[in-house]
This record gives structure tokens, C-alpha cells and sequence, in this order.
């Protein structure tokens, strides 16, 4: 017996060797059927408002599969949450922006770890060693104490009276009015499904306004500055409104004027315009002739055709244009029918002079450029005395 007593001695002097100074307790022990972390495995610290009774060598679970342990349960920096260490297989990859939440395996089970990947879309980094998940993204589900206590609360004269007359005022309410109910459900109904149909667009029309405000948003300076300037605007405005109310009654009087003679003018304007059906019908059958007579009367009294029959340099052509309008006087005074011969202008009358050749010709030159040809006398005309060519 004394022998047995030596061997067991030195077998549990033996495992608090092999265990070092760190053995804490029970929790330091694994439990049998543990996950395999493997050789490998990384630290992740998960942040949680409350624990509960979770304690170390509890599982963690990806997919209700278990995949590592709780190592460590303690107080972060911050002295108000928890911070729970989790010890995850090396061979498990999990998105940087990994959830953390506190599960329970059954109604009375075990409290375990579970990490998942965010409905919202992964993170294309990877969950390292020695990574945080903050508060934000770590959650409990409700305990069976806290329903049983709330529970209790209400069975214990807490809301039974109240839920009693409550169920009663609601009978009161809806006797004798089932069909305007039936039909308030039957219009929640058809609201509900139209507004499902039109998903789409309220969609749009979110990231529509979505879009605006990031624009008004980008703008903001502007837009600060233009209600700034707008203060000045409106005191004008303000200032002036005795003018402004006087100008839109003035305008006001001005159009019913308008209107008043517009309506009294309006058989004396379809008159019109019923007159001036056979002009303009005139004008559309002569078409485009013309056209071509205003082309000949502007081109008076060379036409356009003209110049194509001309060769050479020159147009046989002699014009000396006189604007002096005493000179155009004279030579009409020289005419032998000239009203205005044989009165001054002052309005006395001369002696009649010998008669004269109403129409000199002009003495035989030669072309300019052409020297030596001889230039074929012709009559003056009506316009040669007009412009002063022949004197």
C-alpha cells in the first residue's frame, strides 16, 4: 500500500510537471469529443455586450460544424463588454468581415460560438491571425430564462387583467363591422401586392434620390451660398411689392383690354384675311415667273442673259454717271419739252433762246485699250440725259 501511495505521488507530480505553472483549473483540461484545431490553428478575439454562462473549451461552429474552441473569456480595454478568445483550425478560411454570434445548441443545451460569412456579401480578404470582430458584428439570441422571466411577469398580474380588456374593447370595436373590416383587409391587400409589383421601381426611384443627395451633397457650398444671396433678392422683392402688385394689375387691365379687342376685331380680321385669298392665290399660279421678272427688273437694262453674249474684255460701253443734282437739272432744262426751260430758280423767266439740237451726238472716239478703232456714233437717250452724258 505504502508503494501504490509512492507511484500515484509521482504520477500527479509528474502531470503538474508536464503541465507548468499555467494549469488554471478544470478549463484547462480538453473535453473529450473536442474539434480538431489541428496543427496550425489562429487566434481570432470576438467582442460581445454579454456572454452569459459561456465558458472556455466551448465549440465554435461554421455551418453547424465544428471547427475550433473557446480559449479564453475576459474583460476588454473598454471595461463593458466581453472578449472572448477563439482558437479556429488553420485549414478553415473565413471572410475578414466575419459574424460572431452566441448560440445554444438546444433548450437546455450548450452555449458554443457559431462564425458566418455576412448576407451583405464577404470581405475578399481573409479572417487573420490575431484578428478583432467588433461588437457591431457579434449577437445573442434570447435566453429561456429571459422568456420565462417575462413570462412570469405577465402571468403574475403584470398584463393578464390588461390583456382581458384589451381583447374586450377589440370585440366591442369590431361587432357589427366585419364587412368594412373585410374590405380594409381586402384594400391592405391589393396596396401590398401593387407595391410589390412595383419593387422595381421604388427601387429606382430610391437610388434616384440616393444619387441626388450625394450630388446636393458635393454641392453643398453652392448651395449655401446661393440661399446666402437669395436674402438681398427677396428684400428687393419686398421693397418693391407695392411696384410689382401695381405692374401685374396693370397687366391684368392691359389683357383684358386685348382679349376685348381681339373679340371685337375678329370678323373685321377674318374679312381680311378671306380678302387676300385671291391675291395670294394669284401669286402661287404665277409660280416662278416671278421670280425671274423681279431678277430682270433688279438687272434694268442689261438681264442676266446678257452677259453671255459678250466677248472680250469690254462692253462696248461709254457711262460717265453724274450725281450733281443741278447738273441733272440742266441737262433736263435743254429738252424741248422740259417744263422747267426758261425759269430761275428763283421763278423769273428768261427770253427764249435759239432753238438747239434736242439731241447732239457725240463725237466719234476710240475704245480704250483698242486705239484707232473707231467708236460708232450713237443717239443719247432719255437715260444719257438723266446721267449727264451727253452735253
Amino acid at each position: 500500500m505504502r508503494r501504490r501511495g509512492l507511484v500515484a505521488a509521482l504520477v500527479c507530480a509528474g502531470l503538474f510537471a508536464l503541465g507548468g505553472c499555467s494549469f488554471t483549473g478544470i478549463y484547462d483540461v480538453p473535453l473529450p469529443g473536442g474539434a480538431d484545431v489541428g496543427d496550425h490553428p489562429y487566434r481570432v478575439k470576438a467582442l460581445f455586450h454579454d456572454v452569459l454562462d459561456l465558458v472556455p473549451q466551448s465549440g465554435v461552429k461554421v455551418n453547424e460544424v465544428a471547427v475550433g474552441r473557446v480559449e479564453d473569456i475576459g474583460l476588454a480595454a473598454d471595461g463593458w463588454t466581453a472578449e472572448v478568445t477563439l482558437l479556429v483550425n488553420g485549414d478553415v478560411r473565413l471572410p475578414a468581415n466575419a459574424l460572431a454570434k452566441l448560440r445554444q445548441s438546444s433548450l437546455l443545451g450548450e452555449k458554443y460560438v457559431e462564425l458566418a460569412t455576412p448576407p451583405a456579401g464577404q470581405d475578399p480578404s481573409r479572417l487573420a491571425d490575431g484578428a478583432v470582430i467588433p461588437v457591431e458584428r457579434t449577437n445573442r439570441n434570447t435566453e429561456v430564462e429571459e422568456v420565462l422571466g417575462a413570462l412570469s411577469m405577465l402571468l403574475n398580474g403584470g398584463g393578464v387583467e390588461q390583456l382581458r380588456n384589451i381583447s374586450h374593447e377589440l370585440n366591442d370595436a369590431l361587432a357589427g363591422n366585419e364587412n368594412d373590416i373585410r374590405a380594409a383587409l381586402d384594400n391592405v391587400t391589393l396596396f401590398v401586392s401593387t407595391l410589390d409589383q412595383s419593387r422595381v421601381q421604388i427601387t429606382r426611384a430610391i437610388d434616384g434620390l440616393n444619387r441626388l443627395a450625394g450630388t446636393l451633397s458635393t454641392q453643398r457650398d453652392q448651395i449655401a451660398n446661393a440661399i446666402d444671396n437669395l436674402g438681398p433678392g427677396l428684400r428687393v422683392l419686398s421693397d418693391q411689392r407695392s411696384q410689382l402688385v401695381t405692374m401685374l394689375q396693370a397687366l391684368d387691365s392691359l389683357s383684358a383690354v386685348a382679349v376685348d379687342t381681339v373679340n371685337r376685331g375678329q370678323a373685321d380680321i377674318v374679312a381680311d384675311l378671306k380678302a387676300l385669298v385671291p391675291t395670294f392665290a394669284k401669286l402661287g399660279e404665277a409660280g416662278n415667273d416671278l421670280p425671274k421678272a423681279l431678277e430682270l427688273l433688279l438687272t434694268i437694262p442689261f438681264p442676266d442673259e446678257a452677259v453671255n453674249d459678250v466677248r472680250g474684255d469690254y462692253f462696248n460701253l461709254f457711262a460717265k454717271v453724274d450725281l450733281n443734282l443741278q447738273s441733272v437739272i440742266d441737262n433736263l432744262s435743254r429738252s424741248r419739252n422740259d417744263p422747267l426751260s426758261g425759269v430761275l430758280p428763283g421763278g423769273q423767266v428768261v427770253p427764249p433762246a435759239a432753238p438747239a439740237v434736242p439731241f447732239p451726238l457725240p463725237p466719234i472716239g476710240t475704245l480704250p485699250g483698242n486705239p484707232g478703232q473707231p467708236n460708232p456714233a450713237k443717239p443719247c437717250g432719255v437715260l444719257d440725259v438723266l446721267l449727264g452724258g451727253c452735253r
